[in-house]
C-alpha cells in the first residue's frame, strides 16, 4: 500500500521556516512542503521563487482554506502562537507551533482542547531533544552510568553585554507577551529536564537582566531552579555577561558519576553556514568538544572522553510526526508537553517577583 503523503503549510518565511523547518520537512517523504504564508515577498527574499512549485499565500487565513493543506507550521513571533493555532485547528489542520508555545497556561490549555475537539494533532516544536549533546547525556543517564542525579546543571550562556539595537522586524530582544530570555532559551532547558527526568515538586526563579544597560526592559537573564522530590536539583540557566571562550552547557553529577560538556550543538551553526541535513558530517560533532564523564574507581575519580553519539538530527522531529500523523506512535512534542513547560515558566516568574519558591 502506497505511503499517504501530507501537505505541509508554513506560516512565515523567516529564519525559523528556512533554518528550523523546511530542511527537515524536505528529508521527510511522507512530507511535502505545499505552501506558505509570506506577507512581502521581495526580489531577493521570495518563498516561490526559492522553492518552484509551492503556492505562496499573503494571510493564514488564505492558508487554512486551502483544502490541500493537512498540517500548518507556525513560525510567527510567539504573541501570534495563540491565534494562529487556533485558527488552524479549527480549520481542521493539524498543527506544529514553534516554541514557546503560548505565553500563558491558560492559552496552551485552550488550544489542547481545541485539538482534542477537532481531533487533530497539536505539536510544539521542541526539536532540542534531539541536540547531539543532550541525546549522549540521556543515555548516561538512563544505562545508569552517574547513578541518582544529584545535581543537573544546563546552561545556554553567552557574552553580550552590550544592548542589541533596535530592530523592528526581530522579536527577540522586545518586550512582548511570551518573550525575554526564559521564553527563548528557557523552554529549550526546561523542555529537556522535563523529558528526562519529569515534573519537578517546586521551581525558584531568578529572571531579569545582567546588561548594564537595558533601556526596554528586556528579561535577558534567567536562573530556574526545579526541585524533585527525590532530591535532584536542576539549574537551568541563560545569561548574556559570560565572557568564557568555553561555555558550560551540561554538568551532571550522580552518585556514581559526573558528565561535564562544554559547547552548544553544532547543529544550528551549520545550518547557518549553509550546512544541509543530508550533507556529510552534518550534526557530528568533532573530537574536540566531546564531554568527560568522571567516576569513582578504587576510591578515586577517573576521567575519560565520552565521545558525543552521532544524533538522529532535528530530522527526528519530522519523522516521528509524520508517523504519529499516520497513526504510529506519539507525537515528537505535544501541545500537552509543551504546556507543562509554560507552566514551570511562569512559577518562576512569579516566584523571581515574589522571593518564593513555589509548588508546582
Amino acid at each position: 500500500m502506497a505511503t499517504k503523503t501530507w501537505n505541509v503549510g508554513i506560516v512565515g518565511y523567516g529564519f525559523s521556516a528556512k533554518i528550523f523547518h523546511i530542511p527537515f520537512v524536505q528529508q521527510v517523504p511522507e512530507l511535502k512542503f505545499h505552501a506558505v504564508v509570506q506577507r512581502t515577498p521581495k526580489p531577493d527574499d521570495d518563498a516561490e521563487k526559492d522553492h518552484p512549485g509551492i503556492k505562496s499565500y499573503r494571510t493564514t487565513e488564505e492558508l487554512v482554506k486551502d483544502p490541500a493543506v493537512d498540517v500548518v507550521i507556525i513560525t510567527t513571533a510567539p504573541d501570534s502562537h495563540f491565534a494562529l493555532t487556533k485558527l488552524s485547528l479549527e480549520a481542521g489542520k493539524h498543527v506544529v507551533c514553534e516554541k514557546p508555545f503560548t505565553p500563558t497556561t491558560k492559552e496552551a490549555d485552550e488550544l489542547v482542547a481545541i485539538s482534542q475537539k477537532q481531533n487533530k494533532l497539536l505539536a510544539v516544536f521542541q526539536n532540542r531533544r534531539w541536540d547531539a549533546d543532550f541525546v549522549t547525556l540521556s543515555k548516561l543517564v538512563k544505562n545508569g552510568s552517574l547513578g541518582r542525579i544529584s545535581e543537573f546543571e544546563t546552561h545556554f550562556d553567552r557574552h553580550r553585554p552590550e544592548e542589541p539595537a533596535a530592530d523592528a522586524s526581530k522579536w527577540k530582544n522586545k518586550v512582548i507577551p511570551g518573550g525575554s530570555a526564559v521564553y527563548d532559551l528557557g523552554t529549550h532547558l526546561l523542555d529537556q529536564a522535563v523529558h528526562l527526568l519529569g515534573l519537578p515538586k517546586r521551581v525558584t526563579g531568578f529572571i531579569g537582566s545582567s546588561r548594564e544597560v537595558n533601556s526596554s526592559g528586556f528579561e535577558d537573564t534567567f536562573t530556574v531552579l526545579l526541585h524533585y522530590a527525590n532530591g535532584t536539583l536542576v539549574t537551568a540557566k541563560a545569561t548574556v555577561v559570560s565572557p568564557e571562550e568555553e561555555q558550560l552547557r551540561f554538568w551532571v553529577r550522580g552518585e556514581k558519576g559526573s558528565f561535564k560538556k562544554f559547547h552548544l550543538d553544532i547543529q544550528e551553526d551549520q545550518l547557518k553556514a549553509g550546512v544541509m541535513p543530508a550533507d556529510n558530517g552534518y550534526g557530528r560533532e568533532p573530537s574536540e568538544r566531546y564531554g568527560t564523564l568522571t567516576t569513582i574507581q578504587n576510591g578515586n575519580p577517573v576521567k575519560e572522553i565520552v565521545p558525543t553519539v552521532e544524533p538522529p538530527t532535528y530530522t527526528e522531529y519530522y519523522r516521528k510526526l509524520a508517523r504519529a500523523l499516520g497513526g504510529e506512535g506519539q507525537l515528537p512534542a505535544s501541545g500537552a508537553e509543551a504546556r507543562e513547560v509554560i507552566r514551570l515558566i511562569e512559577l518562576a516568574r512569579e516566584s523571581s517577583q515574589t522571593g518564593r519558591t513555589l509548588d508546582v
